[in-house]
């Protein structure tokens, strides 16, 4: 689970880190009452969406009076912003984050993640802070350092003057780096944080450390835990259809493609969107309905995958070990009972009550193509999908 840049600070000053001071704002009044509660004379007006890369779509901009502060705000407020990782469809800007300006010295590149290699907790540090780290890894792979931290151990001092040196910073900054290192470390072990990224790191004219920016993914599966997290969720943010298949602990994630898929098991739906791919098609969704689905849940599973537009074909590909067949065949039966069927449907089934499975599929009346195995149903919806194009 994301969150916005301004939740994401209030988190880490919860931990004692240094991050830039501000007021979020849902309307042109608010930004403006919260850049006058601020001293200036220097603002920045911030478009809080869950991508990266707003400064060059322009939803980050430097003002340096109360009047430019509205009207930034009333020109990204309601605008769509596009950015690398929103795709070409951009993402509607509801909210702002109006922070007072920070004089900048350097900029750093500062993140943590944990490490699936090594088991570990990983810090990733690097001069060119402000930058794609994407491209600095492609381009100067050498400006960038990992240390990892052994979770038995937690953070060491030379952890942090490992990092201190990579970044180059003199005895103070370093000092200064020891302290801000664990508080993030405590934030990202305690919130139970899959990735914490603060770039850019800066380096204030005084020679002060400070977060200007924070970009923070929770692990989803430690939300039980964390209440307070979870009413920081913005469902604006998120597909429509994820949102639905989280109500049915559906694991779901909207892609581009045209082909939908249903399928038990993170492996084999990994495994179906790659032969589709092989044959000339793209997946339009990755869809686990899990080992030990109902029928009601089989059920919500296909009407998420009719309910996206871009999908021209659905392929269902159960392997009954948990899950059973006949339960997969009853669900999509409702489904389509219910919401009606306009593209092509290939079913493959194979494993626990199987043939209960299809003579249901065979029984219902419906225009569903079977198939023997996944090569075979891969090859019969992409060229289903082509003839009905």
């Amino acid at each position: 689970m994301n969150i916005h840049e301004y939740q994401a600070k209030e988190i880490l000053r919860q931990f004692g880190v240094p991050t830039g001071k501000g007021a979020p704002a849902f309307t042109v009044d608010e930004a403006v009452k919260a850049a006058q509660s601020q001293p200036g004379p220097v603002w920045v007006v911030k478009a809080q969406i869950h991508a990266g890369g707003r400064g060059k779509g322009g939803g980050v901009k430097v003002v340096k009076s109360i009047d430019d502060v509205k009207k930034e705000a009333e020109r990204m407020l309601g605008m769509t912003l596009v950015t690398h990782q929103t795709g070409p469809q951009g993402k509607l800007v509801q909210r702002l984050y109006i922070e007072e300006g920070t004089a900048i010295a350097k900029e750093l590149y500062l993140s943590i993640l944990v490490d699936r290699a090594t088991s570990q907790v990983a810090f990733i540090v690097s001069t060119e802070g402000g930058m794609n780290i994407e491209e600095v890894a492609h381009d100067t792979p050498e400006k960038i350092t990992t240390v990892h931290v052994d979770p038995a151990t937690g953070l060491m001092p030379h952890h942090t003057r490992r990092m201190a040196k990579a970044l180059k910073l003199d005895a103070n900054q370093g000092k200064q780096m020891a302290k801000m290192a664990a508080g993030l470390y405590r934030a990202f072990v305690e919130k139970d944080m899959s990735l914490l990224e603060i770039n850019p790191l800066v380096i204030t004219s005084d020679g002060n450390l400070v977060c200007l920016d924070a970009k923070v993914n929770f692990d989803s599966n430690a939300l039980y835990r964390h209440p307070e997290i979870m009413e920081l969720r913005d469902l604006t943010e998120e597909d429509p259809k994820e949102i639905e298949a989280s109500k049915y602990d559906l694991s779901y994630v909207a892609l581009d493609g045209s082909i939908g898929c249903m399928v038990n098991g993170a492996g084999l739906a990994m495994a179906t969107m790659d032969i589709i791919k092989l044959y000339g098609s793209e997946p339009a969704n990755f869809l686990d309905v899990g080992g030990g689905a109902s029928k009601e849940k089989v059920a919500a599973a296909f009407k998420i995958i009719t309910a996206d537009p871009r999908v021209k074909g659905i392929l269902v590909n159960i392997f009954g070990g948990i899950m059973k067949c006949d339960v997969i065949a009853e669900g999509v039966i409702a489904a389509v009972k219910e919401v009606g069927l306009k593209v092509p449907l290939v079913v493959r089934l194979e494993g626990t009550n199987v043939d209960l499975g299809k003579d249901i599929i065979n029984r219902s009346g419906l225009n569903v193509i079977p198939a023997d195995d996944l090569n075979d149903a891969a090859k019969k919806i992409v060229k289903a999908v082509k003839e009905a194009a």
